[in-house]
C-alpha cells in the first residue's frame, strides 16, 4: 500500500464522519424548507403508516443525493488537500 494512501486513511475517515452529519443537517433543513413534517425534520420512515408513498420516497431520494453530493466534494477535496501536502494522489 502507497504511503500516501496509508495516510490519507485515518484523515478519510474522520472527512467521512464530518461529511455523514453535514449531510444530515442538510438533508434536515431541506426537508423543513420542503414543508414537510413541521413537528419534526426527521425523514420519514418506510414503514410508517401516517405517512404517504410519495412522501416516503421523496425523502429517501432526497436523502440519498445530499448524502451522496456531500460525500463527493468532501472526498475530492480530501484527495486534492492530500495531493498538494504529499505531491501523490492518496487512490
Amino acid at each position: 500500500m502507497k504511503a500516501s494512501k496509508l495516510a490519507y486513511k485515518p484523515v478519510g475517515l474522520a472527512l467521512g464522519a464530518l461529511s455523514g452529519m453535514a449531510a444530515g443537517a442538510l438533508f434536515k433543513q431541506s426537508w423543513k424548507l420542503l414543508g414537510h413534517a413541521p413537528d419534526t425534520t426527521d425523514a420519514p420512515d418506510a414503514t410508517d403508516e401516517e405517512r404517504t408513498w410519495r412522501e416516503v420516497v421523496l425523502a429517501a431520494v432526497l436523502q440519498g443525493a445530499i448524502f451522496a453530493g456531500v460525500k463527493a466534494v468532501v472526498d475530492r477535496g480530501g484527495a486534492t488537500a492530500t495531493r498538494r501536502l504529499t505531491g501523490a494522489w492518496p487512490g
